[in-house]
């Protein structure tokens, strides 16, 4: 899968994910994906919720050994 940008929200809890997450994407063009790691077990929900709300597309989701990885795709 192409990521374009990342960013790493590791140690940082509900709501600075997603703040950090809107600043990232409304720095992107339309199309781009954007890679999140992320620590706080919120963040599945927050995500999730997220995409849905914004339609920025969730394409990709895990979780390994504590690190949560999301893949959004800017609307």
């Amino acid at each position: 899968m192409h990521i374009d940008h990342e960013l790493d929200v590791r140690g940082l809890v509900c709501p600075l994910p997603i703040l950090r997450t809107k600043q990232s994407l409304a720095k992107m063009d339309s199309g781009q994906t954007l890679r999140i790691t992320a620590t706080d077990p919120a963040s599945v929900i927050d995500f999730q919720v997220f995409s849905d709300q914004t339609a920025n597309e969730l394409l990709f989701m895990s979780e390994i050994a504590g690190e949560f990885v999301f893949v959004l795709k800017k609307k």
